[in-house]
């Protein structure tokens, strides 16, 4: 597998097509971290880290409003790729639908928010955008 985190997105992205309230997806740190990012944010209902085997899975419950049966996810768009890394600085942070998204950053203090890392004024990998 070339790019780990297109494919978390991908298996969230499909599990919400497909209306489904858990999905299993193979852990990393990487992916740990960006899932209690989402479960922070409010985008998703709740997780559980399965230490089995070498690698381990992420059980992601995916939120859905009750009366609409939307899912809190609307977007899931992947920026930097293994091919063309995209960075920004704090003075450049990006903002996602003019501050209702989020844009998750892989930055030398950790994975954080676009606001969060712009707090901190530090840049980083811009890896992808979520509202």
């Amino acid at each position: 597998m070339t790019d780990p985190i297109a494919d978390y997105l991908t298996r969230l992205r499909n599990a919400i097509m497909a209306h489904h309230r858990v999905v299993e997806v193979p852990a990393s740190n990487l992916k740990k971290s960006i899932t209690k990012i989402l479960f922070e944010k409010g985008y998703i209902l709740n997780y559980k880290f399965i230490e089995d085997g070498p690698q381990g899975t992420i059980k992601v419950a995916l939120k859905y409003d009750p009366v609409t049966n939307q899912n809190a996810i609307k977007s899931l768009k992947r920026v930097s790729s293994p091919g063309l890394r995209q960075y920004t600085g704090y003075k450049d942070m990006p903002r996602v639908i003019n501050g209702l998204g989020i844009a998750i950053i892989s930055t030398s203090k950790g994975v954080m928010t676009n606001k969060e890392a712009a707090a901190e004024k530090i840049g980083g990998e811009v890896l992808c955008y979520i509202y």
